[in-house]
């Protein structure tokens, strides 16, 4: 039996113990079900302003409607600097004309385009460190993903931008440098959402970027010309395009192999997220495309994929029909042990969610899951399965908004700034309950990106959403609740050192959960990497297991709950432990 080092990190109390692999556990029924009818209110306050935050993306609106215009940009929260908080980080855009001729590459032209880093103080508060880091950017941006590439020990960011995308290479205490040139993965076209993934296990992360259509500042009319209006265009104007897959070398340098791998099909994507849907023990990849079937890519044994939207019944919804695919998530939501997948779209097609049969195929549950009949007045776009209220049941956050500035003109109905939806689940059935949860949900944005991470360690998962030309909001959970809570931080050796990929089971009393270790999924956004679940009255877990990517499996017994643990996969004999930073 192999001996592993843990090491426990508890907000002002420090724990360590050695504990022992374990071979595969038999699967356990899910939890005991709160009651249907149960409205339990959050309370997300606004703290933006009081947290030192002052952020406007900068996204032009012109006479042509471009489609750019419409996209918005992402948001990330991870730990620039290994401090033990998480820190912000906010993509911008850039200037552009009207009318804009093709060819033209947007610029950033000032303070007021670059993106934003944003260092959290003890206090709580947010300094913008974003020269000295580094991280001004350039080009419109528009998404970001984040991941420890090198296995350095420091979180790196990717930038996807149109025109060209930057990698910048974290030195350590927050300061970055731009390596795009030297790793290769610069890109052309319209890149949106990516994901970092260790394709080949190699303990190397490697980078999937989407890409959404092929488009040049096309001078296109779209719109009613009788009643003297343009509009956004339909994405069936332009033609899609692949995605672009980069395999890390590990020598500072990417190949892209998108082709080699059958990730090169013709998409129009803008969300990706990643899970082992089908239990094989290698991960798969969802991406949802706008207006066209929605795409899972899963990985054969042989380390290529294969698109399966359509055999898996994960492509289009109960009709048969294709809808406008912008955020996803890919979660266990049901407590089954098999992940989950929400997708949100426009107004009027209804946010899809689909629940694992267990058998590689999936059930559209938006209309009894009571997702269906919540979303169907609504547009989302960055979504989260979180559970705010820390029963061990994962909620829905979704940033919603229209694209289309004018759409009160056709259809008064809907609207262009809409607020934050919050979707209770009551036991694999979802209850909106933002009408009873604050001011907060009755505020309307042109929500886009959305990002989940507990700000400050207590337990509750905060969020934060940005908005298309407007000011990004940090939501800071104030649920009153007297559940408990744990979080664990996994650190990989033969394992990519984020363990992005691995499988966390989570036993109590209560049931069971699971979680996959990323940072991807909603949407243009990057989410904190620590894993967190919600354990109801349950003072502890009677077992924690961990499936690293690697192969191995590594269990702690008798965890206390209401604290964060970091789990280290190297063997206790390979690496003495060290003192937690908190």
């Amino acid at each position: 039996m192999r001996t592993w080092a843990i090491r426990f990190a508890v907000v002002g109390m420090v724990g360590l113990v050695a504990l022992g692999a374990a071979g595969q556990s038999s699967s356990s029924a899910a939890g005991a079900r709160p009651a249907a009818s149960s409205l339990v209110p959050a309370r997300f306050v606004d703290v933006t302003e009081k947290a030192g935050v002052h952020f406007s993306h900068q996204a032009p609106h012109t006479s042509r409607k471009y489609l750019l215009e419409t996209m918005g940009s992402g948001v990330a929260l991870f730990d620039c600097d290994n401090d033990g908080r998480l820190d912000l980080f906010l993509v911008n855009g850039a200037p552009y004309s009207d009318p804009t001729a093709p060819g033209f590459i947007p610029q950033k032209g000032g303070p007021q385009d670059w993106n934003r880093m944003y260092h959290q103080k003890a206090d709580g508060t947010f300094e913008d460190i974003t020269e000295k880091a580094g991280l001004k950017g350039v080009g419109y941006g528009m998404g970001v993903a984040v991941a420890d590439y090198d296995n350095d020990g420091n979180e790196d960011l990717f930038v996807t931008a149109y025109g060209s995308n930057r990698l910048y290479h974290n030195e350590g205490n927050c300061r970055f440098s731009d390596v795009t040139e030297k790793a290769g993965v610069a890109g052309s076209g319209w890149s949106t959402s990516a994901t970092w993934i260790d394709l080949d296990n190699d303990g190397l992360l490697d980078l999937v970027v989407e890409r959404y259509v092929t488009w040049d500042w096309n001078d296109v009319w779209c719109g009613e010309r009788r009643e003297g209006y343009r509009a956004i265009c339909h994405p069936d104007v332009f033609p899609p395009i692949s995605m672009l897959v980069y395999h890390n070398d590990g020598q500072g340098h990417f190949t892209e192999v998108s082709q080699k791998l059958g990730l090169n099909k013709p998409a129009k994507a803008l969300g990706i997220a990643i899970a082992d849907f089908d239990g094989d023990g290698r991960p798969d990849i969802y991406v949802a495309n706008d207006s066209m079937p929605e795409f899972l890519f899963h990985q054969k044994r042989d380390g290529t994929f294969e698109e399966q939207g359509l055999e898996s019944e994960s492509a289009v919804n109960s009709e048969g029909q294709t809808y406008a695919g912008m955020g996803v998530d890919f979660a266990d939501y049901d407590n089954d042990g098999w992940p989950d997948i929400v997708v949100t779209n426009l107004a009027n097609q209804r946010y899809a969610l689909y629940h694992n049969n267990r058998d590689g195929t999936f059930d559209y549950a938006s209309p009894v899951s009571g997702i269906g009949a919540m979303s169907q007045p609504h547009s989302g776009w960055g979504a989260k399965f979180v559970d705010y209220d820390n029963d061990g049941w994962k909620d829905l956050l979704i940033a919603q908004g229209h694209d289309m500035d004018n759409i009160e003109l056709v259809s008064p109905q809907f609207h262009y700034r809409e607020p934050v939806l919050l979707a209770r689940n009551t036991g694999g059935k979802f209850v909106d309950v933002s009408g009873v949860s604050g001011d907060i949900f009755h505020d309307a944005w042109v929500g886009r990106g959305l990002a989940i991470g507990d700000l400050d360690n207590d337990g509750r998962i905060d969020a934060v959403v940005s908005t298309n030309g407007g000011a990004a909001h940090i939501l800071h959970n104030e649920t009153p609740t007297t559940n408990h809570w744990i979080t664990l931080r996994l650190v990989g050796h033969k394992s990519n050192r984020d363990g992005i990929g691995a499988v966390v089971k989570l036993v109590s009393p209560q049931g069971s959960q699971w979680a996959t270790v990323t940072t991807s999924g909603s949407y243009l956004s990057a989410s904190d990497p620590r894993v967190h679940f919600g354990m109801g009255n349950n003072a502890g877990a009677s077992s924690i297991e961990v499936h690293w990517p690697s192969g191995a499996i590594q269990t702690l017994k008798n965890v206390k709950a209401d604290q964060q643990v970091q789990i280290d996969e190297a063997p206790a004999d390979a690496a003495a432990p060290h003192a937690p930073s908190h």
